[in-house]
């Protein structure tokens, strides 16, 4: 009725949108098809898995293409953006040095840290961005019953969100964080990944 009422006033008709495609179940079904040559992210969303492959890197930082268009960008094993999920982390940015450079020195001690992250809605849409959310995190590790395995538990205050709870696991002797689960926007489930 509503249609016929604005075509009859010649106002331009609504847009029906596509419903916004699951890229993550598009990046489980293709992953079997990943070049096994290049370095490879597990990443894992909830009951969806996916194999990402390194496509830039610089440094520390990153960025794993999966597909079906899910894009990781990694700071270090920190998930710092994303783009192809139902809600992007469209920046990150550190007030200072970031603790989990080296997890393994927060063995016996905790560590606090703060970054700003900038999300937005799949579409974009400017009513679903928000802009400069802080991150007050506490850092703490601990060794695991795993020999040479070290967990560290990130716990986040963010204002306007409920508490934001990061894992990462790392072997002791290197530091290096092998395994991660993180939280990478409001109303998903904390992503899992397993880095190569």
């Amino acid at each position: 009725m509503a249609r016929a009422v604005m075509g009859g006033l010649g106002l331009p008709q609504p847009r029906e949108t596509a419903p916004e495609p699951d890229r993550l179940a598009i990046a489980e079904a293709e992953s079997a098809e990943v070049d096994d040559a290049a370095p490879q992210l597990r990443l894992g969303l909830g009951p969806r898995t996916a194999t990402a492959v390194l496509i830039q890197q610089q440094g520390n930082r990153r960025m794993w293409r999966a597909p079906g268009g899910v894009v990781v960008a990694t700071d270090g094993p920190r998930v710092v953006a994303t783009s192809g999920l139902p809600t992007l982390i469209t920046a990150t940015r550190f007030d200072g040095p970031d603790p989990l450079d080296n997890p393994v020195e927060l063995l016996g001690r905790s560590a606090e840290a703060r970054r700003l992250v900038d999300l937005s809605g799949a579409g974009r849409d400017p009513a679903s961005m928000r802009f400069g959310l802080a991150f007050d995190c506490r850092l703490r590790a601990a060794r695991t019953e795993e020999a040479g395995v070290v967990l560290v538990e990130e716990r986040c205050r963010v204002p306007g969100l409920s508490s934001v709870v990061n894992s990462f696991w790392a072997d002791e002797a290197s530091g290096r964080v092998t395994h991660a689960e993180q939280w990478v926007g409001t109303g998903l489930p904390r992503m899992v990944l397993v880095f190569p």
